[in-house]
């Protein structure tokens, strides 16, 4: 009996490392649908965040293939490409973005990591502004509190200050706070997007007048136990943002669970995640 209990413990943590692993280096594909009278047509826009200079085989090669069978208008990025750690490379986040630019228009936004590299230099030295050159080598530009018209869409992208990633509890979000970072909503009658990397505070965000939220930085919550994520960065168990569709009135936040990994470099039924997001119009009322 001793013998059996101990082969059984022995499959299942072959088998619980087994998923581990499988789950660190795989991504799946998600799509969602949102409607909306504001749109004069139909959208298709692809959602990655988190990348944290994860590749998906050479050059992200598996990557890539999944994005082109997608055939999405433009790519909506809430932040986390690079991963801030002293001394580490950029290299994989440049080549990335440098060749998702050359197959469609990217909205990118600051998630933590950018925003870290940008504000602590004694820490991270020349890495933002290193990466901010690569990138703008190639014509392409991080948005910082910005806004883009476009046409029946606005695209908004906020970075919030540092205070709102402090650890163990969701900070107070002033009411005005997001309007003080990029202004008002300057057309209500278009569909607003915002790009805002950390989802505690939907609440503020579909308060200011954003139609759709996309965030992402919870990771899925790492391990998802019973369908539920288990850890936040904010290190808080089960996350109530850790992943999916979330509603508020007519208000909408998607949350991805990210590319890649850094800190706790692991996944546990928690594979990575590529979004495709279908906007579609409804008849007014």
């Amino acid at each position: 009996m001793t013998k059996l209990i101990i082969i059984l413990i022995a499959i299942l943590i072959l088998t619980a490392v087994g998923i581990l692993i499988a789950d660190s280096n795989r991504f799946v594909v998600k799509e969602y649908t949102v409607y909306s009278d504001k749109l004069e047509r139909a959208h298709d826009y692809l959602f990655i965040s988190d990348l944290h200079c994860k590749e998906y085989g050479k050059d992200n090669e598996r990557l890539f293939k999944a994005i082109d069978s997608l055939k999405a208008e433009a790519a909506l990025v809430p932040g986390d490409i690079i991963t801030a750690i002293p001394g580490e490379s950029t290299k994989a986040a440049v080549s990335f973005v440098s060749k998702l630019n050359k197959r469609m228009p990217i909205y990118y936004s600051m998630g933590n990591h950018e925003y870290r590299a940008k504000i602590y230099k004694k820490t991270y030295g020349d890495m933002y502004d290193d990466y901010i050159k690569a990138l703008s080598d190639e014509d392409i530009k991080i948005l910082d509190n910005e806004a883009v018209d476009l046409g029946d869409i606005n695209i908004y992208a906020l970075t919030i200050d540092k205070r709102f990633y402090k650890r163990f509890k969701v900070q107070n979000m002033e009411k005005e706070y997001i309007e003080s970072e990029i202004g008002k909503i300057k057309n209500d009658k278009a569909f607003n997007i915002l790009l805002a990397h950390n989802p505690d505070y939907f609440d503020n965000y579909a308060d200011y007048g954003a139609d759709l939220t996309l965030s992402g930085h919870v990771h899925g919550g790492l391990y998802r136990v019973f369908g539920k994520g288990l850890f936040s960065p904010r290190i808080a168990f089960f996350p109530k943002y850790d992943g999916g569709a979330f509603k508020k009135g007519d208000r909408t936040m998607i949350v991805s669970r990210g590319l890649g990994n850094h800190s706790f470099p692991h996944r546990f039924f928690n594979p990575g995640e590529l979004i495709l997001i279908h906007l579609k119009t409804v008849e007014k009322n």
